[in-house]
């Protein structure tokens, strides 16, 4: 099978070789080549997490990368999936499956990413996402995980899923693709929550966290369409592990870094522009987020972080029913 891995950061790399040594398949992996983590790639053939198979060819060219494809998996930043997509749709994608492996909300929308992608021209029962638990510095330690994928096409979910199957990885076939993007989305704005209650020694407030943090999804999933019940299968409160309590977490390290006024190396994290988006889908459909909001006044205006966790303590004590 021909797989085309769009983006070689260090979840795109990782893709690469799972879908290549695991896997069996024949795999391009595309950067652009401005990028210094294709540049590294391509110089290398490795980077921090993972040492690229030789079987592996390593491509700055879109329209080949898109077109030898027969499914091509995405993991980009989500802020630029939009732009990414107006250049994939300019060559031929008759026939193919996409498949976003990324996490996020386009901030200046509010639009979840298969929304994104299907304004821009792919149809929707080509798409699929692939989410849930896991970290690549785990993975190639050969400890096992389950995830999960879903899409609007129930066929094309089952293939993907049963496809990508194997020893290190087993899937879930999802069936409510609002509830799996919101939920996926946001348990990196209760990643960075997590982070900054560590930093502020404050870490028997995430059992707390864990419980209402998923509640408040729920109904923000509720009030999108979705099935409430998805904030606590794998896309959210089952990723909460690897996203809450992981040395691995990027949110959760960013939050940490954040709280404690340190600059993180790393740059920003996904769930920052999410908890923008976020704050404003709940605002616009009268749900309320007082977690997601609150985190969002942290990092929007500076508020300070006690000041806020208080807030949140008297929204809960007053006004929160299960």
């Amino acid at each position: 099978m021909k797989i085309s891995v769009l983006g070689c950061g260090r979840w795109g790399s990782f893709l690469a070789w799972y879908q290549s040594v695991i896997l069996g398949n024949e795999v391009v992996n595309f950067g652009l080549e401005s990028e210094y983590s294709y540049q590294v790639l391509s110089k290398t053939r490795r980077n921090e997490w993972v040492k690229i198979d030789d079987k592996i060819e390593i491509s700055c060219d879109l329209k080949y990368s898109v077109e030898r494809a027969e499914i091509i998996i995405i993991s980009i930043s989500s802020q630029g999936l939009r732009g990414f997509v107006k250049e994939i749709v300019k060559y031929n994608i008759k026939g193919k499956k996409f498949v976003l492996c990324m996490k996020g909300i386009e901030e200046s929308t509010g639009k979840r990413l298969t929304q994104v992608v299907i304004e821009e021209g792919i149809d929707k029962d080509s798409i699929a996402v692939w989410v849930g638990p896991g970290h690549i510095q785990d993975f190639l330690r050969k400890v096992p995980n389950v995830m999960v994928i879903d899409g609007y096409n129930n066929k094309l979910t089952e293939e993907l899923a049963d496809k990508f199957a194997s020893n290190l990885i087993k899937f879930y076939y999802g069936r409510d693709i609002i509830g799996t993007e919101i939920g996926a989305a946001t348990k990196n704005i209760m990643g960075i929550a997590a982070g900054m209650l560590d930093g502020a020694g404050l870490k028997m407030l995430k059992g707390p966290l864990m419980a209402r943090g998923a509640r408040e999804v729920a109904r923000l999933i509720n009030g999108l369409g979705g099935n409430e019940l998805s904030a606590y299968g794998l896309c959210h409160l089952g990723d909460y592990e690897t996203t809450l309590f992981s040395e691995h977490s990027h949110n959760r390290k960013w939050g940490e870094a954040y709280v404690n006024r340190q600059s993180f190396e790393s740059g920003l994290a996904e769930g920052v522009p999410t908890s923008f988006a976020v704050a404003k889908l709940a605002k616009k459909y009268n749900i309320r987020m007082p977690i997601t909001e609150a985190l969002n006044r942290i990092i929007s205006t500076q508020s300070d972080f006690m000041t806020e966790l208080n807030k949140v303590f008297e929204e809960i004590e007053s006004k929160e029913e299960f």
